[in-house]
């Protein structure tokens, strides 16, 4: 396979919000990127999408604008997957639906060099199903990268049941030449870590909301000025130790048995779905959202991101 030295053409699947982020990430760093969609309607929306974003990093000083333009001039998008071809690598971010991925992948990693890894950014798909329908399966892995991902560094390296161990070598060696922090998970359990940790807080947030112990705007503000800020410096079996394993054992002996342990998708969030409220896809989730205000609130998170990731990674 080809190690990372050997890798320049960078090929991206699906010009979303993912696919444009990573894009921009691999652009950054000197590599080709080519984005592949299947529609022109997509590719103009990445194209918009990826203004939007460098427009932020330049008025943030994150990255000056005869540096953006340079960026920009190494992203080709493209609907022709004769692009394949020429891949050196192989990132896919398209809809989470089993059987669309596969059908993707059983065309696509027919048309790459043998040697070429193969990854999916799926967020907790099985790697092992999806593989299933990829030639060559020991080249193929998970990449799931955090939302957004040209501003989070964290990258999740999942291993499927056939995946070679050099494979994965290769997928966390270019994560690092990119500047992330790669994980490996060693095993294809549904949702791998950060999606198991991070529903595992939403189950709980929506139980307390539900149970009126506070509302949407107090829990986000728990997480924002407490928690949040304390796990972005510090994991929780570091907050352990550094509190004291003896005072968290006594704490769980009777707060675990007064969390929710819910099946089934709580009421509060089935309920916004079934009505078609989005967030901000829609301008209307958990809060409402103009127009006007879409925008505004992702610069926003992207310029929070910027300044946390400036004081946090350097050291990446």
């Amino acid at each position: 396979m080809k190690n990372v030295s050997n890798i320049n053409n960078i090929v991206i699947v699906g010009a979303g919000l993912m696919g444009v982020s990573l894009a921009q990430i691999f652009a950054g760093e000197g590599y080709r990127v080519s984005i592949y969609d299947i529609s022109e309607a997509g590719i103009e929306k990445g194209k918009n999408l990826l203004d939007l974003n460098q427009r932020v990093a330049v008025e943030e000083q994150e990255i000056s604008q005869e540096l953006s333009d340079k960026l920009k001039s190494q992203i080709d998008f493209t609907v022709q997957m004769d692009i394949f071809q020429e891949a050196d690598y192989v990132i896919e971010a398209i809809v989470e639906n089993m059987e669309v991925k596969k059908k993707f992948w059983a065309k696509a990693s027919e048309m790459v060099n043998d040697d070429v890894v193969l990854t999916t950014n799926t967020s907790g798909l099985s790697i092992t199903e999806i593989a299933k329908a990829v030639k060559k399966p020991e080249r193929f892995a998970g990449m799931h990268w955090v939302n957004p991902p040209h501003l989070v560094p964290l990258v999740e390296v999942i291993k499927g049941d056939q995946t070679d161990i050099e494979t994965l070598k290769i997928i966390e060696a270019l994560a690092i030449a990119v500047r992330k922090k790669p994980v490996r998970v060693k095993k294809d359990a549904p949702g791998f870590v950060l999606n198991r940790l991070q529903y595992a807080l939403l189950r709980e947030a929506l139980h307390i909301v539900e149970n009126d112990m506070a509302d949407c705007e107090d829990v986000d503000n728990v997480m924002k000025y407490g928690l949040g800020m304390r796990y972005a410096c510090i994991g929780p079996f570091e907050t352990v130790d550094l509190g004291g394993l003896d005072t968290f054992y006594k704490v769980s002996s009777y707060l675990f048995a007064e969390l929710s342990d819910e099946k089934e998708v709580p009421n509060l969030m089935r309920k916004l779905y079934e009505e078609g409220s989005y967030g901000t896809k829609t301008g209307k989730g958990f809060y409402e959202y103009t127009e006007q205000e879409v925008n505004e609130v992702i610069e926003k998170r992207d310029r929070q991101f910027t300044k946390l990731g400036k004081l946090l990674f350097n050291d990446l």
